[in-house]
């Protein structure tokens, strides 16, 4: 009978290990781990990392075969996340703080961005902005309900100012107001549209300064890497995987040493984009991705997201703290 028991202990404990280790081993028996990864916006600089974990095989060594799926203004890898059409995404704070005000089972893996792309230009003929005060009588273009909007009312906020101390208009893709000097102040994302913008006046013979709202103490986070905590605490082995590859595949495409082939590879997917532009805009992707040596790529500031919070929450545009802090990878729960 004991040696019944026995022969029952071992099966079950034999079971218990093979279960755990599909669990947390990254690759399966049969071949790489098929994986969904949903990013924010479309193939362009921005996302060289992205594009650079599958073009030079950070995911495959990993043991992943990872299908990177462009996004854009109808995709959202949250809701991609709790239907199961993804199982990693990238998303910016304000969605991810919103999903948690609504209840989703989000986690946040890493910050890509430790400086947000949002900013705004503005020539550098005009009264230069270096305190939020300098705001006040200003025309200034924002996205009505987007977070650029979120973010000039928390600059207005820090000088003092009401709306009725500026002038807003709503802007669209179109440029024009802003070349034709119909708006002063145009909000872009510092490495795309911003580089454009800039190269283009350039060749016009006018220089552009832009607004940080980070050097102002302003740091309201932009995208980061997502899953939900069923997969987090289901498969943590693939998490670290995943996780580990696309940083160091990031790490990659922001060394200068890179530059070429990511340039190259860029290339394949942005076509529309003229050489110099993609270059410019790896830069300025640098400084934002990477802006010190030192700094480890997707380092989670958990005060700007606290910050982030807070602002959303005196925006009311969420109707209770969430805690994000308790949703950031790593970081124990209250």
């Amino acid at each position: 009978m004991r040696s019944v028991n026995r022969t029952r202990i071992i099966i079950w404990t034999a079971t218990a290990i093979i279960f755990w280790l599909c669990s947390v081993w990254p690759a399966a028996a049969d071949g790489p781990v098929k994986l969904n990864y949903r990013l924010k916006w479309l193939f362009n600089t921005s996302v060289a990392g992205d594009i650079m974990a599958v073009e030079a095989g950070f995911f495959e060594r990993s043991g992943l075969d990872v299908t990177v799926k462009e996004g854009g203004p109808e995709k959202n890898a949250i809701k991609e996340l709790e239907l199961g059409y993804a199982d990693f995404g990238v998303a910016s704070a304000d969605q991810v703080i919103r999903a948690l005000d609504k209840g989703a089972d989000v986690v946040v893996l890493a910050q890509l961005f430790q400086i947000n792309p949002m900013q705004w230009i503005y020539r550098a003929d005009q009264h230069r902005i270096e305190m939020p005060e300098d705001l006040r009588g200003r025309h200034i273009g924002v996205t009505f309900g987007g977070n650029d909007e979120t973010i000039m009312n928390t600059l207005l906020a820090m000088g003092e100012l009401t709306k009725a101390d500026v002038r807003m208009s709503s802007v669209r893709f179109d440029f024009s107001p802003f070349l034709k000097r119909k708006v002063e102040i145009w909000p872009v994302y510092r490495n795309s549209q911003g580089v454009i913008l800039e190269t283009k006046l350039a060749r016009e013979g006018e220089k552009v300064l832009f607004l940080n709202p980070a050097e102002f103490g302003v740091s309201f986070v932009a995208n980061s890497v997502v899953t939900s905590g069923k997969t987090v605490k289901s498969h943590p082995g693939r998490v670290k995987a995943f996780l580990k590859a696309l940083m160091a595949a990031w790490e990659y495409a922001m060394d200068p040493a890179n530059e070429p082939m990511v340039l190259a590879e860029i290339a394949k997917k942005d076509k529309g984009t003229e050489d110099l532009i993609r270059m410019k805009q790896l830069d300025a992707t640098r400084e934002l991705v990477k802006p010190s040596p030192r700094l480890k790529i997707g380092t989670i500031d958990t005060d700007a997201w606290r910050q982030t919070e807070t602002i959303m929450l005196e925006e009311k545009q969420i109707k209770k703290p969430v805690l994000v802090h308790t949703r950031l990878y790593g970081f124990p729960a209250e």
